[in-house]
């Protein structure tokens, strides 16, 4: 081959490998272009750092701990406190079963062991080891059970990956944690330079990369249960909602604690009308009566399509409501003071009409005062009414009754009268001046206020309450009585005192007591308000303003990481309280009960 042909072929081989070249480059660019598009490299941090006791993975400090020492008993549910920790964690439990034969040959052999320790230590008169006959009882009873198949045997591993901001937020953590398991005498350590493989064995991959495990027995196991709830989480009752800590139910029978109030506190839009219909619609269904009083027309269609009596109240209505009626009870000790107990009810509702009791002032003087409770006796006494039981069967008298004895007794008995003539012949006549027309004979019973003026809103929740208390007394059902907007009530101390009363007392007469507000700094800054909330084992907080989170925070004694997730939750979540216990819960609802509860189109709450 000449000169020039050898040239020309080696050219050819240079632009074909050029070519070759070229097309690997690109290969190689598509490949990389490729991949950093995919789901993997989206999610996946920017960097980790592994270190002896310790790993950094991107923004976040991890920390893999594992448990290596556990008491002789292990009780129910001792893994609850580690599943329900305020605090960012990842636990994982890895159960190995072993074969019954291997189990009972190495237990024969081990108890050979400590029954020779224990002769020897007989024979050369040491004094006896309780530990060591404890070991010798346990194995034994083991073998037993093992033998009849009453129990299996499993390899045990439990490892705690903590998560933080910080290597010092870090050790506060494992500090909480170790202190947690310690009370229950189980001892943990940290997987000293094993925190890639920790890290590994808490990841959703199922990879046992520590292998650190104790033998344990299916009653032990069992005690490890992960899903526990059960400080909230009963076999009776309905569904609040879902546990944010650890995904299980909160199933609970208000009825169960020492009284059945309830308190809502929540900002406007945050839920609170949402999870009291929905736990209304729950309770009836399990046989409840529900009595609400609703001041801005919210329960009409839940109250329709359950079939209930929705009971307008205004000026215009023909529903009246005398608050006169007395109770018609059977329990003797109750009928003996039912005319007492209304005459103290009706003190306070006509200290309420007659200029009401605003921040301590009564409203009325002293003389004022004596000349109201002879003129109540004296209505009541005119009707054929007195303390003896037998005569509260008559026909009750009326506010004109009360109006017409104001008039015509002296003191200050006709000025009394002239204040109370714009309920019985003025401005808000009819509805609180005539006999009772309300029947509530019914499974679901809602009072709207929403078309009353705004000076007749508080007392007719009074004389409702009143009402409602006097059907109560006279047939113990198992009753809630929701009490919406409950803030208008506590701007008046008599209207505060009342509700607190039937908070206190509504336990003797099955009845739940449920008030809601969205106004917490108005309702806790009264005394009444505080007690009432110190009267309900249950309470549920919602999101809520900034301004109220340290007024919450402090009645109820919440964490920093609680009040960080106050202000902030999203619709639906909040801190459900029962007793001394609370969780994270998440309120929800099937598609129909959503139907039945939202009221306003695409707004679920």
């Amino acid at each position: 081959m000449g000169r020039k042909a050898k040239k020309a072929a080696a050219q050819d081989a240079a632009a074909i490998a050029a070519q070759s070249q070229a097309a690997e480059e690109a290969e190689i660019q598509r490949a990389f272009e490729q991949g950093i598009t995919t789901l993997r490299d989206l999610i996946s941090p920017s960097s980790i750092e592994i270190h002896s006791s310790y790993f950094r993975l991107g923004t976040k400090y991890g920390r893999t701990i594992y448990v290596y020492g556990y008491p002789r008993t292990l009780y129910t549910g001792w893994i609850s406190g580690l599943i329900n920790i305020d605090e960012v964690l990842d636990v994982s439990m890895y159960i190995y079963p072993v074969e019954t034969t291997v189990v009972m040959k190495n237990l024969r052999k081990k108890v050979t062991q400590l029954e020779a320790s224990y002769s020897v230590n007989a024979e050369k008169g040491k004094i006896r080891d309780p530990e060591l006959e404890a070991a010798i009882s346990d194995a034994e009873e083991l073998r037993d059970k093992l033998q009849v198949g009453a129990e299996k045997f499993f390899r045990f591993g439990l490892y705690i990956t903590l998560w933080a901001d910080s290597l010092e937020e870090l050790s506060f953590v494992q500090h909480k944690i170790e202190t947690l398991l310690g009370q229950q005498m189980v001892f943990s350590k940290v997987a000293s330079s094993q925190q890639e493989q920790g890290m590994n064995s808490t990841m959703p991959q199922c990879t046992d990369q520590l292998q650190i495990r104790r033998n344990m027995n299916t009653g032990a196991i069992s005690t490890s249960f992960p899903f526990t709830s059960a400080d909230l989480t009963q076999e009776n009752g309905i569904l609040y909602g879902v546990n944010m800590h650890n995904n299980g139910l909160v199933i609970f029978d208000r009825f169960s604690l020492e009284n059945a109030n309830l308190v809502v506190f929540a900002k406007s839009g945050a839920g609170k009308s949402f999870a009291v219909k929905l736990e209304a619609v729950r309770s009836m269904m399990l046989g409840s009566e529900i009595i609400i009083i609703d001041p801005e027309n919210e329960y009409q269609k839940l109250c329709d399509a359950v079939g209930g009596s929705y009971i307008r109240l205004s000026l215009n209505s023909d529903i009246r409501i005398n608050p006169f009626d007395l109770p018609k009870v059977v329990d003797s000790e109750d009928a003996n003071d039912a005319l007492r107990a209304n005459l103290v009810t009706l003190h306070g509702l006509f200290r309420l009409m007659l200029g009401g009791s605003v921040a301590g002032q009564t409203g009325l003087t002293a003389n004022e005062e004596a000349d109201l409770d002879q003129a109540l006796i004296d209505t009541y006494a005119r009707a054929g009414i007195t303390s003896d039981p037998l005569t509260h069967q008559s026909t009750p008298p009326t506010i004109i009754n009360l109006y017409d004895t104001l008039l015509h007794m002296g003191g200050t008995g006709p000025q009394l009268a002239q204040r109370l003539r714009k309920y019985t012949s003025g401005t808000f006549a009819g509805i609180f001046s005539q006999q009772s027309n309300v029947d509530i004979n019914n499974s679901m019973v809602v009072f709207n206020i929403r078309d009353l003026e705004d000076e007749l809103r508080p007392v007719a929740m009074y004389i409702v309450l009143s009402h409602v208390w006097n059907v109560v007394r006279a047939e113990q059902k198992k009753r809630l009585l929701i009490v919406d907007e409950a803030w208008q009530l506590m701007q008046y101390e008599d209207s505060a005192n009342f509700l607190f009363s039937l908070a206190k007392r509504a336990r003797k007469y099955y009845l739940g007591l449920t008030t809601i507000t969205q106004d917490v700094e108005d309702f806790m800054s009264s005394k009444m308000g505080r007690a009432i909330v110190a009267n309900s084992s249950m309470q549920l907080l919602l999101k809520q303003n900034v301004s109220a989170v340290d007024v919450l925070s402090d009645i109820f004694k919440l964490t920093e990481e609680e009040k960080k997730r106050l202000a902030n939750f999203p619709v639906g979540q909040g801190l459900f309280f029962a007793g001394a216990n609370h969780v994270h819960i998440q309120i929800i609802a099937s598609e129909t009960e959503e139907q039945l509860i939202t009221t306003r189109p695409g707004d679920k709450r």
